[in-house]
């Protein structure tokens, strides 16, 4: 991606939320701090830049996991966040209920930094593949929106080739064929016609 990736950060407790405020802009991203669910649930609705969150799970109110089934269920494609849970919480059901609330990661404190690092690193590159694909989406569904195509009977009369039309419209057959494809006709003679019917040319 051409810009700096917005990472939405929910942590409660002062003290975490300012270290990984002070992480996460050395590895190239810009920070959205929330002081708790409700917040950053505001911030992530409001910013549809935001393409990261890393929401805690033990938060007052609205805690992490409900703010990751929320994302989920406003979610709308293009816009798609990919979200790490961070949590001091590490036993094997934990992990799956957190996966399973749809986040994409998971994270148990205290943590690495370098693990950190590259798991977000991790998430950072699905994010650019998911906007590249949905690019890509865009420009076929343009190109398929551009394009006309001839299919079925046509019924064409055998003398002046002409094509009917509903009951009583009848259309040149190339005139037919330019408004139901992209193509465009140039007019020439074949060399058959040519000595039928200029024998002196």
């Amino acid at each position: 991606m051409t810009k700096v990736p917005k990472v939405l950060v929910a942590e409660d407790n002062v003290v975490s939320r300012r270290l990984v405020e002070n992480l996460i802009p050395k590895w190239g991203y810009d920070v959205v701090p929330s002081a708790d669910g409700q917040e950053a649930w505001e911030k992530w609705s409001a910013d549809v830049s935001i393409q990261i969150a890393i929401l805690d799970w033990m938060m007052p109110g609205l805690d992490g996991l409900d703010v990751c089934r929320m994302i989920r269920r406003a979610e709308q494609p293009p816009r798609m966040t990919y979200i790490i849970i961070l949590t001091g919480r590490d036993r094997r059901e934990d992990i799956v209920q957190g996966l399973r609330a749809g986040a994409n990661d998971y994270i148990t404190k205290p943590f690495d930094n370098e693990e950190f690092r590259s798991r977000l690193d991790i998430g950072r590159r699905i994010v650019e593949l998911q906007s590249a694909l949905a690019e890509r989406v865009k420009e076929l569904e343009r190109a398929l929106a551009e394009i006309k195509t001839l299919q079925g009977l046509l019924p064409i009369c055998m003398h002046c080739h002409k094509i009917r039309e509903g009951k009583d419209g009848w259309t040149r057959l190339e005139e037919y064929v330019s408004q139901h494809s992209g193509a465009k006709f140039s007019h020439g003679i074949c060399p058959e016609c040519l000595n039928k019917l200029y024998p002196d040319k």
